[in-house]
């Protein structure tokens, strides 16, 4: 079974476009790190593209949408899932996201 480490985050609006998410996402990435964890991964809603911005300039890398019926609305949405790994090895990727959805895909971002 393998392991997650799934990294999120979450703003009031009036907290928006201000870099904080950023900032801290760049700590936590530079902290895990430190702890020795082997990658970390994040998701948005494709809705969502300011997350997945701050998910790149923290250094993650896209690496594959998928859908999910998202609850408590029950109403499908499209996810994007992103990546970083700590140890080097470029070729390991998650799939925990991947395998539990029956729509999955990559896009060019």
């Amino acid at each position: 079974m393998e392991e997650h480490h799934d990294f999120g985050y979450g703003l009031r609006k009036e907290f928006w476009r201000q870099g904080i998410a950023t900032e801290a996402g760049l700590a936590v990435v530079e902290q895990v790190k430190k702890d020795g964890l082997p990658y970390i991964t994040a998701t948005h809603d494709k809705n969502n593209q300011r997350s997945g911005n701050v998910m790149r300039k923290v250094g993650m890398r896209y690496c594959y949408s998928y859908e999910e019926q998202w609850q408590p609305k029950n109403f499908p949405v499209i996810f994007r899932m992103y990546q970083l790994n700590f140890d080097g090895n470029d070729d390991f990727l998650i799939k925990k996201y991947w395998n539990v959805s029956n729509n999955y895909f990559t896009i060019k971002i």
